[in-house]
């Protein structure tokens, strides 16, 4: 059975809960680029850009009052993406972070975040995504926008997973994992048990899922993945196949070759959007995860975490 109808009569509408931060790319002491990202706001972009006039993004988060904010939230409805979520917390600030690249396109990052202003999101009694979540079709946030909450701010972020659920909302997790932004990987995992129980559908890096469990192999962390109790499963397992569930029945979807990887920076971000932007679609899961493959494969072969728009415009709804 399929996990979400779309609405046959009006555009889709989806809010991504996280955090987005100011972006520095480049080597310590040289030359930096200046941009933002942060997980979900990645895949909220790419979300607004693959949905094109059938899809309408909102991004929930908290940011400060100064002129970097404002700067974000003018940028973020630049690419198509709702505002009308985010709390505006007075001497508060955007978190920054710092990109370094090896040879091969893999990063390093380097945070400045602990008072960022997202962490605050739930400080207040109600929040416009909680007062406006029956009006939401979908919902997406990750191991990330758990991670930087308080316990208050988690309980209520799955509060609302659980309701939009029972709703029968498309509610999606993914399960982006850092371990310094938790204070031990026992916490860690009471979480995402937590997360997944209230989700839908499941986003799955495989190596992610791996380092969260302390799993012997990628092997072992694919087969975890796929007894998890989430009705849709996608399971990426880097250049090799992509694995999609829908009430566990599996298939397997070849990822695309590149030529060369630039940088790997929201790669599983724009498989994310890629992949829900097909589902809310109606795509089955299959459909979703060769889209999702697509977006991602395109991604990489650029810096930074989100790619000029001129690079994907054939794969812009």
């Amino acid at each position: 059975m399929n996990t979400f109808s779309s609405p046959a009569s009006r555009p889709v509408s989806i809010a991504a809960l996280g955090e987005c931060m100011l972006e520095l790319q480049g080597q310590a002491f040289g030359q930096l680029r200046q941009n933002f990202g942060g997980d979900t706001l990645n895949t909220a972009v790419y979300l607004a850009r693959c949905g094109g006039a059938n899809l309408r993004v909102r991004y929930a988060t908290a940011l400060g009052d100064d002129s970097l904010s404002a700067g974000l939230l003018e940028r973020w409805a630049a690419e198509g993406v709702q505002t009308g979520l985010v709390q505006r917390l007075p001497g508060r600030l955007p978190g920054l972070y710092l990109i370094e690249l090896d040879e091969g396109g893999e990063r390093r990052f380097h945070y400045w975040r602990g008072q960022a202003a997202a962490r605050a999101y739930f400080d207040t009694a109600t929040t416009a995504l909680e007062e406006q979540a029956d009006g939401l079709d979908a919902l997406y946030l990750s191991g990330i926008s758990l991670a930087i909450l308080p316990q208050a701010g988690r309980e209520r972020a799955l509060a609302l997973m659980a309701r939009m659920r029972a709703a029968g909302k498309l509610v999606a997790f993914d399960n982006n994992f850092r371990p310094r932004l938790w204070d031990s990987l026992a916490d860690a995992r009471y979480w995402y048990q937590r997360a997944f129980a209230a989700a839908s559908v499941a986003l799955i890096t495989a190596d992610d899922h791996q380092a969260l469990h302390g799993l012997a192999d990628l092997d072992t962390a694919v087969a975890a993945a796929q007894a998890l109790p989430v009705a849709e499963i996608a399971i990426k397992r880097g250049a090799l196949s992509t694995r999609v569930g829908l009430n566990h029945v599996w298939q397997d979807v070849a990822t695309e070759a590149v030529p060369r990887v630039i940088d790997t920076t929201a790669a599983g971000d724009s498989f994310a959007a890629g992949y829900l932007s097909q589902r809310l679609r109606g795509a089955t899961p299959a459909a979703g995860a060769a889209f999702g493959n697509r977006v991602a494969a395109r991604v990489i072969q650029h810096p930074g975490a989100l790619i000029p728009r001129e690079a994907m415009q054939d794969l812009m709804g």
